[in-house]
């Protein structure tokens, strides 16, 4: 149980070192600095999907559904996919500019919205990580704790800019570094939680495990294209970001295959 409690928690820590930025940097991290971290993390997330999600929701459904084994994980897939789509369109975007911001409800300031935006982006991620400790912690998905671990890190890399973008314009808008370190910690917290409770329904979720990988994998994959790769490949030189895409790629497959 420490293990599945140390690797919840990875995903909290990256949000939270990203939010201690707020103390040791006076503006906002480097452009080059955030297309390493984004590319990287956007390519550690899409082996995990592959390798960590997907693979095993397909071996787990072909034992007991056999050519049809391709259901739950199609299904699934698409169902995660649908509803970081729908959280997109009920809430504001992350990367939204103040006039958006302001246009979409008067009581809500552009800082708040954003806050509102990542910490409930980071309700499904909390559940991705739930999910493959769940299956871990079952033994029969073909899930090993070498990639539940890469998953970890990899989301927990991701966050770690997530955190700045918090913490940081918050600061710059008159708060205290302290409250706005707060903040930024405040919006991964939700991580943690989903995820504990997800390991701890485990025995409910089992029947239906296929299918909550496979949702896992569709919502992370939506976070990949829509926010992390537009993010890698903004602007002039952006081939660092493709470059770190592929390092997190082959490390997270090296990891899975290698030690699994």
């Amino acid at each position: 149980m420490n293990e599945i409690l140390q690797g919840v928690m990875i995903p909290f820590a990256g949000t939270s070192l990203g939010a201690a930025c707020v103390f040791a940097l006076k503006n906002e991290l480097k452009t080059s600095v955030q297309r390493v971290l984004t590319g990287f993390a956007a390519g550690v997330m899409t082996a995990a999907s592959v390798w960590s999600l997907l693979i095993p929701a397909l071996e787990q459904s072909e034992q007991e559904m056999g050519r049809l084994g391709f259901i739950p994980a199609a299904v699934g897939f698409l169902v995660g996919i649908f509803f970081l789509l729908l959280l997109d369109g009920v809430i504001p975007h992350m990367h939204m500019n103040s006039d958006k911001a302001e246009g979409v409800h008067a009581d809500f300031t552009k800082n708040t919205m954003l806050l509102l935006a990542v910490t409930l982006h980071n309700i499904p991620e909390g559940m991705a990580v739930g999910v493959v400790y769940a299956g871990m912690r079952n033994g029969s998905s073909g899930i090993t704790a070498a990639a539940a671990m890469a998953l970890a890190v990899g989301i927990a890399i991701q966050n770690f800019p997530e955190g700045a973008i918090i913490s940081m314009p918050l600061k710059a808008g008159g708060m205290s570094k302290p409250r706005s370190f707060a903040m930024g910690v405040l919006s991964g917290a939700v991580e943690p939680v989903g995820a504990l409770i997800t390991v701890a329904a485990a025995g409910l979720v089992v029947p239906i495990m296929p299918y909550l990988l496979s949702f896992a994998a569709g919502a992370m994959i939506y976070v990949v294209v829509e926010e992390l790769i537009p993010e890698m490949s903004t602007g002039e030189h952006s081939n660092i970001g493709t470059v770190s895409f592929a390092v997190g790629f082959v490390a997270m497959m090296i990891l899975d295959v290698a030690l699994g």
